[in-house]
């Protein structure tokens, strides 16, 4: 018989030595805990770069391409006006504007679907330890990096509206003009389309890049705004050619590079998505550059820089939307498409309408941004390489798609037209018949593009 003792030792080492038995079956059994969200350096680095170059597509790029196309005479005007709206466009963001797109929702349920809470104006609470969600759970950024993200695609968009009043709306015009619609028109509709609250967002609606939020936004209120100022003195009878297509080629160079930050950016990592709206962003644009040209010479015009650069621009706006939604070959079509109906707008509907889109925002843009927020619904679908899930109901989406078009071009023409009263009242708007004859590059700012 064994002693006492050594039974109770022997008891106590089987029990230890089934306590890693023990431990998985408590480990299976237990829920697993939720990743601890850190900051992943090389997303980090991915949108920092990214910001940059949406920077880039602004100055120079934007202000190159629209100052080419430009007389002479208003060469500098128009660079000016996209450098001093882009700055204070960076001024309101971090003053309300991150915060009325993007801060804490407000109490109201229903308010919450279009606007954020001024919590965070002056972005409070914001510090170097703050960090911001991705698309991946427990993977985030500093909130610094994403607010000078969406800090660039507000300053793009109100540059991108100036382009059909250019050569004839006053400076002073300009920068009130900014200051209305940004925070009437930009904010809600950032907000309503991006935010995890906002309407759109919440129906579902895709929008990769801006589709909406960028494109047809700034497409239609450069449409309302034309009609509004008025045209050009001259217009449509005398010769308003481009003065430099060597500066608006260089331009277009730069915003296509500056795009990939645009497009590729919005993945908020560096992924497979980003990848995707990488190539996308290179296929759908080279189709449309090349749609346009052929579109001129079937209708009878050789192809031509200009045009090759207008569909550049088309290609680019198109995809915007469908960077991460589309498969390649989808994108292709779809940068074919919308060159081909953008092409149809500028020169066709616009001089029979012989409203004066001065740099035809409106027809590449505006059209664009529709083309291409309504064609992702349809190039999304997995049937046609889109990432879109085996059950994907494309009736629907285009239903989500069309509604938060319409309400986009809605919302943007009541937009504009306040803030041009409001501008107009303040400042008269329109510079006067000797300034507009004389050039605004003096009139408005004392200085000429070229002295020779």
């Amino acid at each position: 018989m064994k002693h006492p003792m050594k039974l109770l030792a022997g008891a106590g080492l089987g029990l230890f030595a089934a306590l890693p038995a023990w431990a998985q079956d408590a480990a299976l059994q237990a829920p697993a805990a939720a990743p601890a969200a850190t900051v992943d350096k090389g997303d980090t680095a991915w949108m920092m770069v990214s910001t940059i170059l949406v920077l880039m597509m602004i100055l120079p790029g934007l202000a190159l391409f629209y100052g080419g196309l430009t007389r002479t005479k208003n060469m500098l005007s128009v660079m000016t006006q996209i450098g001093a709206v882009s700055a204070l466009a960076m001024l309101l963001w971090v003053m309300y504007g991150y915060s009325l797109a993007f801060g804490p929702d407000v109490s109201s349920a229903t308010l919450a679907n279009f606007i954020a809470s001024p919590a965070k104006a002056f972005l409070a609470g914001v510090t170097p330890a703050s960090q911001a969600a991705t698309f991946t759970a427990g993977v985030e950024i500093p909130e610094y990096v994403f607010i000078c993200f969406q800090m660039t695609f507000a300053a793009i968009t109100i540059s991108l509206v100036l382009g059909s009043v250019v050569e004839r709306i006053k400076f002073a015009a300009v920068m009130v003009f900014a200051i209305v619609w940004l925070t009437i028109t930009y904010l809600p509709i950032a907000h309503m389309v991006w935010a995890s609250s906002g309407y759109f967002f919440k129906a579902g609606a895709l929008d990769f890049a801006g589709g909406t939020v960028v494109h047809i936004n700034a497409g239609v209120s450069s449409l309302v705004l034309a009609v509004l100022l008025g045209k050009r003195l001259g217009f449509p009878t005398e010769r308003m050619a481009p003065h430099s297509l060597t500066l608006t080629m260089v331009g277009t160079g730069l915003l296509w590079v500056g795009w990939f930050g645009f497009n590729a950016g919005s993945a908020l990592e560096a992924n497979g998505t980003a990848g995707l709206a990488m190539i996308n962003t290179f296929v759908a644009t080279a189709s449309a550059g090349l749609f346009w040209m052929l579109a001129e010479k079937f209708s009878g015009h050789k192809g031509s820089a200009l045009g090759f650069c207008s569909g550049i621009i088309a290609g680019l706006v198109a995809v915007t939307p469908a960077a991460g939604n589309s498969g390649p070959f989808g994108a292709i079509v779809l940068g074919a498409v919308a060159s081909v109906v953008c092409f149809f707008a500028v020169t066709v509907v616009k001089p029979k309408l012989g409203y004066d889109d001065s740099l035809d925002a409106f027809g590449i843009h505006g059209i664009g941004g529709i083309i291409g927020a309504i064609g992702t619904a349809v190039v999304y679908a997995p049937s046609l390489g889109g990432p879109g899930a085996a059950d994907y109901d494309m009736g629907a989406k285009l239903g989500v798609q069309v509604f938060a078009v319409l309400v986009t071009i809605v919302w943007a023409a009541v937009g504009t037209t306040i803030a041009w009263f409001v501008a107009k009242a303040l400042t008269g708007g329109r510079v006067s018949k000797e300034v507009e004859l004389e050039g605004l590059d003096l009139g408005e700012h004392g200085e000429r593009a070229y002295n020779i």
